[in-house]
């Protein structure tokens, strides 16, 4: 019998465990629907998750329910914005629950939310992303509303929220509250009328108005119980410690909610006095650890909010008090002490309208070593129309900061700013420029200062700048600055500097820039090789792209230059002056002179990084510049005309450009387009300076390059995309025509043609004895066109000539000139012949010779004038042949 019991019990335990594992796979589906139909039925929005994992074995006899992904995503008027995303959520309820009916009320007992975030929105016209809630609905025969019985009731022993985030941005009013790290649980029995809910919460917080961030990370941590009274919804708090960073506070009160609205009473207050309390309110990572500070004095932070909150009341009546006196502090590794600390600062709301906060900064003043500096302000109507009214005054040296406190710098800071600065100004004055109304006085100076980074080639040293402040603008009436070797001195103005610090407007200014000596390598850092990263069959670089400079969009400003030496690569520019605008990312170059290369340089143009590409339009005229060193020097000169370093002389130019800019703001050859007017003042030319010029001078017999006469030789150069065309010009060898003409890439590719209208006298005695004996003088100036066609690179050149057509040319000249001759010389000897004959004369043996007579003069003349042309343009291939010889 106890046996078979036995055997039975089993047999029910398997069953019911079998149940227990089937039951979630079967009614799976109904569990899924259950929930969509739930939220999609009460909310204006769409919920979707990846999975839900069901189980009545997990928390036995309890059923779990696990669901995974899960997004609630909004429709109009945010459509596709995602209000909360959730990585997992894990729900426990009784097994009646589990399987209650769709239009059962859900009661959970415990659920834990992982990994979520909401993302509260508010758009300018005030409407919120959470308002998602279906409207209830009414019937013409019903008088009071209809309301689902489907929805959730919290009756849980526990709950608990971790590693979640928070975002609340308000567009409307231009704030963000910010919760990351989230970790919050409580537990007490909410399904009694009155209950204790025990909480534990810990979080970063960042609190932005107006894109000043109030609180910036800050750590949070707030132990509550709060009483929860259900039937009159009012929740008190009766045991609360709330650490802002270090910084404690403890709280009093209740918030109850209203049929419209909630009633707010809460007070609030520092448990100690300690002045350690501010330096707790700082994040640890720029106050450091302050267990060990020595400190004097008290500070205190009190305050009270009171009221109700409904939709004429933004808030609820508020005052807050922050006070401290004759306080110090003193990090023990750190050199300096802060002393006479005084605080008094008050922080109300009397009205309950958000417009209506005043913030009263009274007193805010501190001493290191001698130095004092004290603060006051007083800021009004913060959503509306921000108003403030503020001095500050003071000696600080910059040094004495971080020997004071441990401010972590890139960059160590020294020298000594002075300031008496007072300001009163409203935001609807500054929008409509009307900087006129503002109140701005007084006066700041700094002087010993030293800015030095790895971004700099040299420190920068600041010897003294001194600024006052009117209505209308700040003057820089001094600033006298040293870098490596170069020094710079400016004076000038700003026109709208509360428009550019409050309205988001351009800084307008004029400045005057003078300098001794400015060389640009002082503002240069070389670049360092990138680092790679080698595994055992790659090597892969980690660095990133060099960042495009850019030309500031904010800058409206006129900046007059006069530099007695500039100093650029290997360039030496002396007497730089002119006028530079800068306006909506263009640098605009006016009347810009300076002397280089033995000569003087002017620019007017534009450059701008406004589009894509960077992109410039450049007059400049040069004069007198000494032509071999600025062929090598300049490398748009170089591009346009190669040869010219070859040229001994000077050069006088226009050129008109436009282009496309590097990143670092240098031409981009290929891009270039223009024209260029050059005129070479030069009387010689070195051809061993060009592979060119001593390739078409040892091809070329009767003419030495070295002796052509350049003077006053003008050229028209067009370019457009890397390709330049040169029109037709002549120049002189002697009494030599040569006419050029043709085009060149800037990568040294060529097309020239160079015609040599040569002079029948250079052609040799065997030429010159066949002209002389046609005894006709419309011969004597005969000119024999030949053409080099000159192809290849400018460092491997290619050199092809037309002297096969010169001769024939030539010959057909020739002949057809002893043709004449010879027919008039045939002429006259029928004549004879003729008259012979009837004289009882014979003609025959005279027209035989005649033909042979010109038959062999045509062979005679062809071979002369091939021999004479072959010798003019086949120097190097002669000179082989008589070696061979």
């Amino acid at each position: 019998m106890l046996k078979k019991i036995l055997k039975i019990t089993g047999i029910v335990i398997l069953v019911i465990f079998v149940l227990l594992v089937t039951i979630p796979f079967v009614f799976k589906g109904k569990i899924e629907q259950l929930i969509k139909d739930s939220v999609n039925e009460n909310l204006n929005a769409k919920l979707e998750f990846a999975e839900t994992d069901i189980s009545l074995i997990r928390n036995f006899p309890n059923a779990s329910v696990r669901v995974s992904d899960v997004s609630l995503v909004n429709y109009a008027p945010f459509l596709g914005d995602t209000l909360v995303a959730v990585k997992q959520v894990d729900l426990k309820m009784s097994l009646a629950q589990l399987f209650a009916s769709g239009d059962e009320p859900l009661t959970l007992d415990y659920f834990a939310i992982d990994g979520a975030k909401v993302k509260v929105l508010v758009n300018e016209n005030g409407e919120a992303n959470y308002d998602i809630s279906k409207e209830t609905t009414t019937t013409k025969e019903e008088t009071t509303t209809t309301e689902s019985t489907s929805g959730f009731e919290l009756s849980v022993s526990g709950y608990e929220i971790t590693n979640s985030q928070v975002d609340y941005i308000d567009a409307s009013t231009g704030m963000e509250f910010l919760v990351t790290d989230l970790n919050h649980s409580g537990s007490g029995d909410l399904s009694l009328d009155n209950s204790k809910l025990t909480t534990k919460t810990t979080a970063n917080v960042s609190f932005i108005m107006d894109s000043t961030a109030y609180l910036n990370n800050n750590a949070l941590t707030l132990d509550a119980v709060f009483g929860i009274d259900l039937p009159n919804n009012k929740y008190s708090f009766l045991d609360n410690k709330l650490l802002i960073n270090k910084l404690p506070l403890v709280f009093d009160g209740y918030v109850q909610l209203l049929d419209e609205g909630q009633m707010v009473d809460i007070s609030f207050k520092t448990p100690t006095t300690d002045f350690k309390n501010l330096l707790a309110l700082i994040p640890e990572t720029y106050s450091k650890d302050i267990e060990g500070v020595e400190t004097k004095g008290a500070f205190s932070i009190t305050g009270e909010a009171k009221g109700v909150i409904d939709e004429t009341h933004d808030m609820p009546t508020l005052t807050v008090d922050i006070s401290s006196d004759n306080a110090s502090f003193k990090y023990p590794d750190l050199p300096k002490t802060v002393e006479n600390i005084s605080i008094k600062t008050n922080i109300s709301n009397s009205t309950g309208m958000m417009d209506d906060m005043v913030v009263n900064v009274e007193n805010f003043s501190f001493k290191i070593d001698q130095d004092t500096f004290a603060a006051k302000a007083l800021m009004t109507n913060l959503m509306e129309n921000f108003t403030a009214k503020a001095n500050f005054k003071g000696t600080v040296n910059l040094a004495n900061l971080s020997k004071a406190y441990p401010v972590e710098l890139d960059i160590p800071l020294s020298g000594i700013l002075k300031a008496d600065i007072s300001t009163a100004f409203d935001m609807a004055t500054i929008e409509s420029e009307q900087y006129q109304n503002t109140t701005n006085s007084g006066s700041m100076q700094l002087s010993g200062f030293t800015y030095n980074s790895d971004a700099m080639a040299n420190p920068l040293t600041i010897n003294k700048t001194a600024l006052t402040f009117n209505n209308t603008k700040v003057s820089l009436n001094e600033f006298d600055a040293k870098s490596g070797s170069t020094d710079i001195k400016a004076t000038g103005s700003i026109s709208n500097f509360l428009g550019y610090m409050f309205n988001d407007e351009l800084l307008k200014g004029n400045f005057d820039i003078t300098s001794n000596n400015f060389a640009l390598s002082d503002f240069m850092v070389e670049e360092t090789e990138p680092e790679t990263t080698t595994t055992e069959t790659t090597t892969t670089p980690t660095t990133t792209e060099d960042a495009q400079i850019k030309i500031p969009d904010f800058l409206d400003a006129t900046v007059t230059v006069n530099a007695k030496q500039v100093k650029y690569d290997n360039l030496n520019l002396t007497n730089a002056k002119g006028t530079l605008l800068i306006k909506d990312e263009t640098a605009t170059l006016k009347d810009v002179s300076s002397n280089l290369l033995g000569g003087t340089v002017t620019l007017n143009g534009s450059a701008s990084t406004k589009g894509d590409i960077p992109n410039f339009n450049m007059d400049l005229g040069i004069k007198s510049f000494t032509i071999s060193e600025a062929f090598k020097e300049l490398e748009l000169l170089k591009a346009l005309a190669p040869i010219a370093d070859a040229i001994e002389g000077t050069l006088n130019s226009s050129l008109s450009l436009s282009g496309n800019l590097d990143d670092s703001l240098a031409p981009d050859l290929t891009t270039l387009s223009g024209n260029a007017l050059a005129e070479l003042i030069g009387n010689s030319i070195n051809t061993a300076d060009s592979k060119v010029l001593s390739s078409l001078d040892s091809n070329l017999s009767f003419i030495n390059l070295s002796d052509l006469n350049l003077k006053d030789l003008k050229a028209l150069l067009e370019f457009e995309n890397g390709k330049v065309t040169v029109s037709p010009f002549q120049i002189k060898y002697k009494d030599i025509a040569i006419d050029i003409s043709g085009t060149h890439g800037f990568d040294q590719t060529m097309s020239y043609n160079a015609t040599f209208n040569i002079p029948a006298k250079y052609l040799g005695s065997d030429v010159t004895k066949l002209l002389s004996q046609l005894n006709d003088s419309s011969m004597e100036n005969t000119i024999v066109p030949v053409t080099a066609n000159i192809t290849g690179t400018f460092t491997s050149p290619k050199i092809k000539t037309d002297a096969s057509k010169a001769v024939t040319d030539l010959t057909n000249q020739i002949i057809e000139k002893q043709k004449d001759k010879l027919v008039k010389e045939g002429t006259d000897k029928v004549k004879e012949t003729l008259s012979g004959f009837l004289n009882g004369g014979n003609n025959e043996t005279t027209t035989d010779t005649t033909d042979t007579k010109e038959s062999d003069t045509k062979t005679d003349v062809k071979n002369a004038v091939k021999n004479t042309l072959n010798g003019l343009f086949n120097k190097k291939k002669k000179s082989d042949e008589e070696e061979k010889e």
